[in-house]
């Protein structure tokens, strides 16, 4: 049976745990599947919230690893985040549903399997994830991340809907996913990472 990730886990380069975090298992009350497609973002990253230092906004991409940083990106869509290393996080951009399809379903008005956790608006919908979510520590109840059933094999490539820094190959997907928000481009390398 898959444990929940330890806080160690995240207490590391973001881009280290963005890759290892595929294939592993995100719950939201009821509902969630496997993490299909990160984004990793550090305090050195000029496309991160955290470049410019703590703001009341992103407090919690500075706070202990192992809590989630949502935010809400171009005012519509919440973003969900879990936090690395102070002043780093992990975009979670797409899942795979697996369990509680029919509540994501409802939230998000729409039964295309595919689509319902592809980007990070819709998993963040589907899921029923708010700003009430800023902080929240992972280990709460209710809110987790499991261990991946076994190995996955990763692509790293750049990543999309920023404009800097895009060059970074900081998005990771499960290779060949059809519930990724958009397929890796020709530039996505195979990831080998310890698993």
């Amino acid at each position: 049976m898959n444990a929940p990730l330890p806080t160690p886990f995240f207490a590391r380069p973001a881009a280290e745990v963005a890759a290892d975090l595929i294939g592993c298992t995100l719950t939201v009350g009821e509902a969630g599947g496997l993490i299909v497609e990160t984004e990793a973002y550090d305090g050195t990253d000029p496309a991160s919230h955290s470049v410019k230092g703590p703001t009341r906004r992103n407090a919690s991409m500075f706070g202990p690893p192992a809590h989630a940083y949502v935010y809400r990106s171009y005012g519509m869509h919440w973003c969900l985040n879990l936090v690395c290393e102070p002043a780093s996080a992990v975009l979670i951009r797409a899942i795979e549903p697996a369990f509680g399809i029919e509540a994501m379903e409802h939230r998000r008005g729409l039964s295309t399997r595919h689509l319902l956790c592809a980007g990070p608006g819709r998993l963040t919908q589907a899921l029923g994830i708010t700003g009430a979510d800023d902080g929240r520590p992972l280990a709460e109840a209710g809110f987790a991340v499991m261990t991946a059933a076994g190995p996955v094999d990763v692509v790293a490539d750049r990543r999309i809907g920023i404009s800097q820094a895009v060059e970074r190959p900081w998005r990771f997907l499960a290779a060949g996913s059809r519930f990724v928000s958009r397929p890796p481009t020709r530039d996505a390398l195979p990831w080998r990472v310890p698993r």
